[in-house]
């Protein structure tokens, strides 16, 4: 944490780069078990990395798990779950995820239209919903950064859930991410890499030492 905002670095693939994030006070480690995504790793590569991983939360990314797969995260040291699904995923099937894993430890990222907001049905399922920028085709990923607009406009109307902000952020962004949405939680990904899955310490020291500007100027 870094003077009262969370974060999370998504995407890692290495073991240094897991280190070099809890060096830099992540909060939370991200692993992607998506096989589309460029910075996927196997269940395989990550129990074998597991053991040597520093003691922070890992979050296990998926789209459209089954509950076997969900299960496996959760053997091989999953503490949460970013589970990414197309808007129109019937209710039944989020509850599964829900109650496979528990609402605390899930977290909902939601493939949302522009003109389409996190759905009443979803809250009482997952305790933390990540907003993302929408790509038709992809779920996150894109650089680019979301609908700022959209996630205070969300964030506001269910105080009562977390909210992580997400989407194209990196050193040259973040303060004002936080000055127009009011983010106690970011997730950084593709903004400090060098190449896909490949952080660059350079980006991630910039990026810490921003977000630690950002507050400090504010008086947050």
């Amino acid at each position: 944490m870094i003077d009262g905002i969370r974060f999370k670095v998504c995407g890692l693939t290495s073991l240094v780069d897991a280190d070099f994030a809890d060096r830099c006070g992540a909060d939370y480690l991200g692993f992607i078990f998506y096989p589309e995504s460029p910075r996927h790793i196997s269940l395989v590569q990550f129990r074998a990395m597991q053991p040597q991983l520093p003691p922070r939360k890992k979050v296990a990314v998926s789209v459209m798990p089954t509950l076997d797969e969900l299960g496996a995260f959760a053997d091989a040291g999953a503490d949460f779950f970013q589970v990414h699904f197309p808007h129109d995923t019937p209710v039944e099937t989020i509850r599964t995820w829900s109650q496979a894993v528990g609402s605390a430890r899930l977290w909902l990222a939601p493939r949302l239209p522009p003109h389409i907001d996190v759905a009443g049905a979803w809250l009482p399922l997952a305790g933390t919903f990540l907003h993302d920028k929408f790509h038709s085709e992809k779920f996150g990923g894109t650089s680019e950064a979301s609908d700022w607009e959209k996630f205070v406009r969300q964030r506001r109307k269910h105080p009562q859930k977390t909210w992580i902000l997400s989407g194209g952020l990196g050193p040259d962004n973040i303060a004002a991410a936080l000055e127009k949405t009011g983010a106690k939680f970011v997730d950084v990904n593709s903004g400090v890499e060098s190449a896909p899955g490949v952080k660059d310490s350079t980006k991630l020291k910039k990026f810490v030492v921003a977000l630690h500007h950002a507050r400090t100027e504010s008086g947050s």
